[in-house]
């Protein structure tokens, strides 16, 4: 998975960016091996103000293409690493919910075959 970090009113250190790479590379077990190849990941972490919150405000935000699909996660908490921890939870949670998705369709396409086939096997 290729992956581009974006940072916006924060100082990219080190740190920061193996941080990210490592989540993202927890999230990219979720795709198959050739999802995983020719997907792509933008994530964008920064600093943002409301005038409803007071102190510090992050905000973690990532979009994944794939194969024609995008899935996109955002979260903002008041600690930087947890909102990065909530983005990738929020994704893994997208990219299951989208494999179950394409799961049940395949069973249910074969249900549909096998009950075909039945009718070509009645009674004579």
């Amino acid at each position: 998975m290729n992956i581009s970090i974006k940072t916006t009113g924060i100082e990219p250190t080190d740190a920061l960016t193996k941080y990210v790479t490592e989540k993202m590379g927890a999230a990219a077990k979720f795709l198959r091996a050739d999802e995983a190849g020719n997907s792509s990941a933008q994530v964008e972490i920064g600093k943002t103000t409301k005038h409803h919150q007071s102190g510090n405000v992050f905000r973690a935000e990532v979009n994944v293409r794939m194969n024609g699909t995008t899935f996109r996660a955002v979260s903002e908490q008041e600690d930087l690493y947890a909102a990065i921890d909530d983005m990738k939870d929020e994704l893994v949670r997208e990219i299951t919910s989208a494999k179950d998705k394409r799961q049940t369709l395949i069973r249910r396409g074969g249900a549909m075959v096998k009950k075909f086939m039945r009718g070509f096997g009645g009674k004579e």
